[in-house]
């Protein structure tokens, strides 16, 4: 036999995805590349890789048993290239952070130098939904997670990093007084929800029960950027993180409507499984937010707090 790294790297990805498309794309590949790879990968081997049912690609039993040998192998190298970086003295290895999807706009923010000081350290980054966070904490799928509203049923060890503020929003359609109005204006227009699962849906519907408001529920997305798209088109209203809001609000796309009580308040957290010994990249960055996040926040996020 002899396959290489890249159709070992090639053949993973095919058979995480279950698309030659996908892997491709994932891979910034052509199609055709990545084919012909899968091919010749193939050609080394007496047992089928992949079938093709219905027009849908299936990975064969055999072809799972390759795919977890390729990911061995593939971690080994990664591991050689990260020993002969830490031989030199540098902090190298990976850093692998789940964040919720607000957290996009947090998140890079709260890295980039970190990244910038440390090239030997290899970021692998996850943006989805509060509930798929917190799964791939609880599985030690990841070193740290951003989250906004703290997982109940896990013991985790936390660095806060800043606030989060959630407003209700809308376009610029319907003009609204600039004193506050109370919480019932809620029950009057129709919301946009986020799905279950999520940090902003928790926390929406945490203030609605406590308020005993019942509401009309206009949609529910799975993206705060669907969301606020929604929003600006005029399909209804939504409470929303204005971390994410701020091109938005600046262009006159979108108006915050003062409500009493708003906005709601909750915090950007880092954790971490509170008994994982955490790996010399984690704990390197640990202490680079706990030397660094009153600067980070000062120099990229002064607009945020202007907002009350």
């Amino acid at each position: 036999m002899n396959y290489t790294l890249n159709q070992l790297r090639i053949f993973l990805k095919v058979a995480e995805t279950a698309s030659i498309t996908k892997a491709a794309e994932e891979l910034h590949l052509s199609q055709p590349a990545v084919s012909i790879q899968l091919r010749n990968f193939q050609q080394q081997f007496d047992y089928a890789l992949t079938e093709t049912i219905s027009k849908r690609l299936h990975i064969t039993d055999f072809g799972r048993e390759v795919a977890r040998a390729a990911e061995t192998i593939l971690a080994e190298v990664h591991a050689i290239q990260f020993a002969q970086q830490a031989y030199k003295g540098k902090l190298v290895g990976r850093l692998k952070v789940s964040v919720v999807s607000t957290g996009k706009y947090v998140m890079p923010y709260f890295l980039a130098q970190f990244l910038r000081q440390n090239d030997g350290v290899e970021l692998v980054l996850d943006v989805t939904n509060k509930a798929k966070v917190v799964e791939s904490l609880e599985k030690n799928e990841v070193d740290l997670a951003l989250v906004s509203v703290m997982p109940e049923q896990l013991k985790v060890s936390k660095i806060e990093l800043m606030q989060n503020k959630l407003f209700l929003v809308g376009n610029r359609e319907r003009k609204f007084n600039k004193r506050p109005y109370d919480h019932k204006i809620l029950r009057e227009l129709p919301l946009i929800f986020r799905e279950k699962g999520s940090g902003t849906r928790h926390v929406m519907q945490r203030y609605l029960e406590r308020h005993r408001l019942s509401v009309q529920m206009k949609m529910e997305l799975t993206s705060n950027e669907s969301v606020k798209q929604a929003v600006i088109a005029g399909l209804g209203y939504s409470v929303m993180p204005l971390i994410g809001l701020r091109n938005e609000l600046q262009l006159g796309q979108l108006q915050i409507i003062p409500v009493a009580g708003f906005p709601i308040k909750s915090s950007w957290n880092l954790i971490w499984l509170a008994e994982k010994r955490l790996s010399p990249v984690a704990e390197g960055y640990l202490h680079f937010l706990r030397e660094q996040k009153t600067a980070i926040i000062e120099d990229a996020f002064g607009w945020f707090e202007k907002y009350a």
